[in-house]
C-alpha cells in the first residue's frame, strides 16, 4: 500500500503541474477546469470538517456556497454599476476587492452557519439532515424569487475582482491565488485535526457519552465544527462566483449540496486529501464523460456505488487501505 502522505504530495504535485503544461500545450480550458477543481476542493473541505470530523451529514450546505456566492456577486454588482448597496443608517458601497469580498463571505456564511447550527443540532440523523436540507430550500426559493439580483435568471457580473499584486484577469494567476486558498484550508484543517478540540470532536463524534463525562459539551463542539465548515464553504462559493462571473440561485439548490458530499465520498470521508481527490475526479469524469454522453451522471453513480460498495475508504483509502486518519 501506498503511504497516504505520498499520495497526497503526488496529488499536490498534479495541481501544480497540470496547469503549466496546460500552458505549454496551449490549452487555457485545461486551467479553468483545474481552478473548478481547486473550489469545489475547498468547499469539500469545510464540509469534510462537519462530516469527517464531526459526523454532521449535512445536505444545506449549498446554503453556505451560495451566500459566498451572492456576496461576491451584490459586491461586485454595485461596485460595476458605482451605486450603493444602502446608504442608511451609513452608506455601504461595493467592491471589488477579493480580501473584502472573502472577508464578507466569510462573515455572513459562519453567522448562517451559527443560527442553522444551533437550530439543527437540537436533533440528530435523519432529523439533522432533513432541517439542513429544508434550510438550504429556503435559501434557494428566496433567491428565486429576488428580482433585484436576477431572482432565477441570476446575476451576471462584467468585471474580475481584483488581488493585490496579481492580475486576475490571467487565468493561471487566478489559478494561483485559489490553489494557495486551497492550501491554506488544507493546512487548517489538518492542524485543525490534531488539535485538542478536534480530538474532541472525532471523540464527540464515536462516544459523545464519555466526552461528556470529561466536561465538554458535544453539542457545543459540533456547533463550533459547523461553523468553521460553513465559513471554509462560504469561501470557495465567493471563489466559483469569481471564476464564473455569475451566481444563480442553482448555487443554494440541495443538488450543489449532494455534488459537495460526493467530492468527500469519492476521495475518502474524513482524510485530509478525500476532498481534493473526489474534486479531481469529478471534475475529470464530468468533462471527460459528459463529451462522450449527455447521460454521463449516470456513469458517476455506477462509480458512487462501487465506491461505496467495495471501498468505503473512497480512493485514497483504496489506495492506501481503509483506516482513516483521524481513527
Amino acid at each position: 500500500m501506498i503511504r497516504e502522505r505520498y499520495l497526497n504530495a503526488l496529488t499536490l504535485a498534479l495541481f501544480v503541474a497540470i496547469p503549466f503544461w496546460a500552458i505549454s500545450a496551449e490549452e487555457p480550458f485545461t486551467i479553468t477546469l483545474m481552478t473548478r477543481a481547486v473550489v469545489f476542493a475547498i468547499a469539500a473541505v469545510g464540509l469534510n470538517i462537519a462530516l469527517g470530523l464531526g459526523g454532521l451529514v449535512s445536505l444545506g450546505h449549498a446554503v453556505f456556497f451560495g451566500l459566498g456566492g451572492y456576496a461576491m456577486g451584490i459586491l461586485a454588482y454595485h461596485a460595476q454599476n458605482y451605486t450603493a448597496l444602502t446608504e442608511w443608517p451609513f452608506l455601504i458601497e461595493g467592491t471589488k476587492s477579493m480580501p473584502v469580498i472573502w472577508l464578507v463571505a466569510v462573515v455572513v456564511s459562519s453567522l448562517a452557519a451559527l443560527v442553522i447550527g444551533i437550530l439543527s443540532l437540537r436533533t440528530a440523523g435523519v432529523y439533522f439532515i432533513m432541517i439542513t436540507l429544508a434550510f438550504g430550500q429556503m435559501f434557494f426559493f428566496f433567491a428565486i424569487s429576488w428580482a433585484e439580483y436576477g431572482g432565477e435568471d441570476g446575476l451576471s457580473i462584467y468585471v474580475r475582482n481584483g488581488f493585490p499584486g496579481l492580475n486576475t484577469l490571467d487565468p493561471i494567476q487566478f489559478y494561483g491565488l485559489c490553489l494557495g486558498l486551497l492550501c491554506l484550508v488544507l493546512l487548517f484543517a489538518w492542524r485543525l485535526s490534531g488539535s485538542p478540540f478536534g480530538l474532541a470532536l472525532n471523540a464527540a463524534r464515536q462516544v459523545p457519552v464519555r466526552v461528556e463525562t470529561a466536561g465538554l459539551d458535544p453539542v457545543r463542539l459540533k456547533l463550533v465544527a459547523f461553523v468553521v465548515s460553513g465559513a471554509i464553504t462560504g469561501l470557495a462559493g465567493a471563489l466559483f462566483a469569481d471564476l464564473n462571473r455569475f451566481v444563480s440561485p442553482t448555487m443554494f439548490s440541495w443538488q450543489t449540496s449532494g455534488e459537495i458530499m460526493i467530492f468527500i465520498i469519492i476521495g475518502g470521508v474524513g482524510r485530509l486529501f478525500g476532498p481534493v481527490v473526489g474534486a479531481l475526479v469529478f471534475v475529470a469524469l464530468e468533462h471527460w464523460l459528459g463529451a462522450l454522453s449527455d447521460f454521463w451522471h449516470i456513469y458517476l453513480g455506477l462509480l458512487l456505488l462501487v465506491i461505496v460498495l467495495f471501498g468505503k475508504g473512497g480512493v485514497i483509502g483504496m489506495i492506501c487501505g481503509r483506516e482513516a486518519v483521524h481513527d
